[in-house]
């Protein structure tokens, strides 16, 4: 997979690959011609052409990985700190009710270690760690059981469509009895 979870290569991935480009570099000092490298290698032509330009200018080492494309934005310990933000409950930082939404955790962060991260990237950088969206672990506090009970009763029998029964008729809204 190409973005596990949002969040670019793993390490294994990246090393990998880096050992495909090795393997490579040691076919351009043979002699070999991309085509062959790219069949065996199992990846494109391009591709190989583009490793040989870098070998040519900087050997084995230009070949070499990089590392990640970036650091996360919050280190590990900082995550942990945010952890135990969020376990204290929105109520304790603020807000009306218990629930922590994509925003809120911005601002959260914002106010906290004056960062600013994007909505998406904190809902990557949350599932990368474990945490689903959005989903109480318990029912709500200001729950009231009377009134839900009415609703269920009252309201969502209303709401909730009559079932046709099955017996046979025609697609056509214009001529319902036509086959």
């Amino acid at each position: 997979m190409r973005y596990p979870q949002g969040g670019g290569f793993t390490a294994e991935r990246r090393a990998f690959r880096e050992r495909i480009r090795l393997e490579a570099a040691e076919r351009f000092a043979v002699g070999d011609a991309s085509s062959l490298i790219a069949k065996a290698l199992r990846v494109s032509v391009r591709s190989v052409q583009r490793w040989r330009r870098s070998w040519q200018e900087g050997g084995q080492a230009a070949l070499r990985s990089k590392g990640p494309a970036s650091l996360p934005k919050l280190s590990p310990e900082l995550f942990a700190v945010l952890e135990q933000e969020l376990d204290k409950g929105a109520v304790a930082h603020g807000w009306p009710d218990q629930t922590w939404t994509l925003s809120r955790i911005k601002t959260l962060i914002g106010r906290r270690f004056h960062k600013s991260i994007t909505l998406s990237g904190i809902s990557q950088m949350l599932r990368r760690n474990g945490w689903s969206h959005q989903v109480p672990d318990r029912r709500a506090l200001e729950r009231h059981e009377q009134a839900v009970a009415g609703w269920v009763k009252e309201t969502w029998p209303q709401v909730e469509a009559r079932r046709r029964r099955s017996m046979p008729g025609s697609s056509s809204r214009t001529r319902p009895g036509s086959r």
